[in-house]
């Protein structure tokens, strides 16, 4: 928007909305605690180009075998003989030990050290992990904080929390030996400010240790705003969800299967065919940072970064990420903004199609009965309808 109409578009706002006040009416309200105006017309500190680990995001799917000709990237839970040059996401952790990868296999773990519910880091897990050859041997998992209803600054402060926990027990040599499995929700700007403000914190940690790090960000669709009687929507859903993985520049995607209860070998196979056609036809996966330069995620960007980074410094100052779990004040973090989250699904603040809006489903289930303030636990917004 050029500057000489922006005064003629205030004007011709004011004059609509009979009133002077424009901003106060336009703004759009979020559970986020991100300032999002109206219109955009400049950055304040423009964000160089956020870089990714792999050259183009890899498109993942679940191991079958009459995907292997085509397809370079597996999630595996069991073994399979004779893969050879594929990229392999190991799922399990027997799987895990008794691989032992050849010098042109990448393996990379998503297997979950913390055990969130004792408040502990399996010290023996990690460091079998860590005698792997594989590109990347932790996972540091924060899609179960997504899935629960975290907000987007407190997925991030907790991945950092985390890491910081890692860090303090195994060096900071650690730090490029980690992967990060993030959920995406259906927030698509939101989403793609997440994955590049995720980078920003992760570098500035890297830093506090001499190190000029960047994340490996395996991001999977959120199972959060998933219905059981809407799979057509889902699947949509799941296609913006991508789409916005692949825009903020995440290094792996995977899609959860759209059906929420069950999983036909149809849906599995239609699940990763939409990566493939946003990959090969929309051709977004291929780029660094392709929302740089968007005035709108650059701001949210910045924002999000700095709430993200200031709950980090308090969980720190507080005595780190699982001290905080032992005395259930995450848990309790996590569970005010869900429930307040899930409060706007029941009032169709937060819209879900066939859900609380066309056709319009009475509430089943309360707050209660489906959130627990002392445990992290996914819960879809729809629960409260089915």
């Amino acid at each position: 928007m050029s500057n000489n109409t922006f005064p003629n578009w205030e004007n011709l706002v004011k004059k609509q909305l009979k009133t002077e006040d424009i901003y106060s009416i336009l703004k759009k309200e979020n559970l986020e605690g991100i300032d999002v105006k109206p219109f955009y017309n400049s950055v304040q500190k423009p964000l160089v180009n956020l870089p990714k680990i792999e050259e183009s995001t890899h498109l993942v799917a679940r191991y079958h075998e009459s995907l292997e000709e085509d397809v370079f990237a597996f999630i595996l839970d069991h073994n399979v003989e004779n893969l050879e040059q594929k990229t392999i996401f190991v799922n399990n952790v027997d799987l895990a030990g008794h691989i032992s990868p050849k010098e042109e296999d990448q393996y990379f773990s998503l297997i979950d050290v913390f055990d969130e519910k004792e408040a502990l880091i399996n010290d023996q897990l990690v460091k079998e992990l860590l005698a792997k050859e594989f590109k990347r041997n932790i996972c540091v998992d924060i899609s179960l904080h997504q899935n629960a209803g975290a907000a987007i600054y407190q997925q991030l402060g907790i991945a950092l929390a985390k890491t910081k926990e890692l860090v303090e027990l195994y060096g900071s040599e650690i730090l490029n030996k980690l992967i990060f499995k993030i959920a995406v929700g259906g927030n698509y700007f939101f989403e793609m400010a997440k994955l590049r403000a995720f980078k920003i914190v992760f570098n500035q940690l890297s830093k506090e240790y001499n190190l000029d790090e960047i994340p490996y960000i395996f991001a999977e669709t959120s199972l959060r705003n998933k219905a059981i009687s809407d799979s057509e929507n889902n699947l949509i859903r799941s296609t913006l969800e991508l789409a916005s993985a692949m825009i903020g520049g995440a290094d792996a995607v995977f899609s959860n299967n759209y059906l929420v209860d069950r999983s036909t070998e149809n849906s599995e196979e239609i699940s990763f065919k939409q990566q493939i056609v946003l990959a090969y036809e929309s051709i977004i996966n291929v780029f660094e940072d392709a929302s740089n330069g968007s005035y709108y995620v650059e701001d949210v960007t910045q924002q999000i970064a700095e709430k993200s980074w200031a709950l980090f410094v308090e969980i720190e100052e507080n005595g780190g990420y699982l001290e905080l779990l032992k005395q259930g004040i995450i848990q309790k973090k996590i569970y005010d903004h869900a429930v307040e989250e899930q409060t706007w699904v029941e009032e169709g603040k937060i819209k879900l199609i066939g859900v609380n809006l066309y056709p319009k489903l009475d509430v089943k289930k309360s707050v209660e009965d489906l959130y627990n303030e002392k445990k992290i636990k996914p819960v879809r917004w729809a629960e409260m309808f089915e």
